[in-house]
């Protein structure tokens, strides 16, 4: 039910539609102003995330800094790339902050709107879906401030508003709660885990292991090369960053070769690399039920029977084996962003590796830590989907609440 909602376009509420300045990046400081730019705004939900701020500092008296500067209760909108991204300023920033151009900083008139439930009305999944309608319509290169005033709004009145807001508050109130204990519960896994593998460390070898081995990959892993034998675009696996998995669950398109018959085979189990992206996490254990196919250009190595494949795992997650896979890739190019793994390098990685049994149970004890990490993550996709839920309902006006 919509009877006593208002219509309105936003510009209609405001007494400020503004981005910032395209020349701004010559002012760019360790010590400036802090600046607001897209990666600032949320993808879920309207609070900003403030850990990776950039700084600026404008000249003096800069009239394009008093026009840009943020204040609590303005709204701000991301009106390149990500459309729609919705971010509140909910608090009163303790030194002058702007927004940079990708940004549009929204000021409402004062007692128009609560400005804590636009910016939920805003965040909602129908007006994110208009924003992108709105920018295929013409404005291929973003949205445009004549377009931002133009859009159209549904408000109840105040006191609902703020009821709403209220409510929506208390919910992402929880997901924060759930998502520091899970950044908790992920620096406990890092911490436990760098002391349980400690020992497998060689760099040194100072560390206490009477009975763990010191050994190499070339000691453990052997390298397969069973060309594709009928396998097509769909088996295609591709290689991320501690993600071996189907193509297609990576990606909307294929961006396989159009032949695929020189791919390589990988089986459940098997080892695989990217020997230009290994230095950053492009290597790990394919677990795919059926046989899939890799790029020419990875490398698929077989674990021999002696070590433990979760273990393994394990290992190469681990912060000294990651040192030794960057210091090992010599850089590919002048922006550093591809390094090359050689073969030999690859097989010099040396370990401490301990029995079987050592193995087995360092693997059991990390996995029960990871369990307890997926079931905090998974319950912070439920209340988001709960959240997502009653937003639609509140800011339908489906539901009304009484104020």
């Amino acid at each position: 039910m919509l009877d006593r909602w208002e219509s309105e376009q936003l510009g209609a509420l405001t007494s400020l539609i503004t981005s910032g300045s395209r020349g701004w990046g010559e002012f760019y400081s360790d010590n400036g102003n802090p600046f607001i730019r897209m990666t600032n705004l949320p993808r879920e939900g309207i609070r900003l995330a403030l850990s990776d701020l950039r700084f600026v500092k404008l000249p003096g008296g800069s009239s394009e800094g008093q026009r840009t500067q943020i204040r609590k209760g303005d709204i701000l909108i991301s009106i390149t790339a990500e459309l729609g991204k919705i971010g509140f300023v909910d608090f009163e920033p303790d030194r002058a902050a702007y927004v940079n151009q990708h940004v549009c900083l929204v000021r409402l008139q004062e007692g128009s709107v609560d400005p804590e439930f636009l910016a939920a009305y805003l965040a909602a999944a129908p007006q994110r879906k208009l924003f992108n309608r709105l920018n295929d319509a013409g404005a291929k290169s973003g949205l445009n401030l004549k377009t931002i005033e133009r859009f159209p709004v549904r408000f109840p009145p105040l006191p609902e508003q703020r009821k709403i807001a209220e409510i929506l508050r208390a919910w992402d109130e929880a997901i924060e709660k759930l998502q520091a204990l899970r950044a908790a519960k992920e620096s406990r896994f890092a911490a436990i885990s760098q002391k349980l593998l400690g020992p497998s460390r060689a760099i040194g070898r100072n560390i206490p292991n009477s009975n763990w081995t010191l050994t190499t990959f070339g000691d453990v892993f052997t390298e397969r090369k069973d060309r594709s034998n009928g396998l097509g675009v769909d088996d295609v696996v591709t290689v991320g960053k501690y993600a071996i998995r189907k193509q297609s669950e990576h990606f909307s398109r294929s961006v396989a070769s159009k032949d695929q018959s020189n791919y390589w085979v990988i089986s459940s189990g098997d080892f695989v690399y990217d020997p230009m992206s290994a230095y950053y996490g492009a290597l790990g254990r394919y677990d795919g039920v059926q046989d899939g196919i890799v790029s020419p250009a990875y490398r698929v190595v077989q674990l021999c029977p002696s070590v433990c494949s979760d273990f393994m795992v394990d290992l190469l997650r681990s912060h000294h084996i990651r040192f030794l896979l960057e210091t090992r890739s010599s850089q590919g190019n002048k922006e550093g962003k591809r390094r090359l793994l050689q073969r030999d390098e690859f097989a010099g990685i040396e370990f401490n590796l301990p029995p079987m049994t050592v193995q087995k149970e360092i693997s059991r004890k990390l996995a029960l830590f990871r369990q307890d990490i997926a079931a905090t993550e998974k319950e912070i996709e439920l209340v988001t989907s709960q959240k997502r839920g009653l937003m639609q309902k509140l800011l339908t006006g489906e539901w009304r609440v009484a104020c």
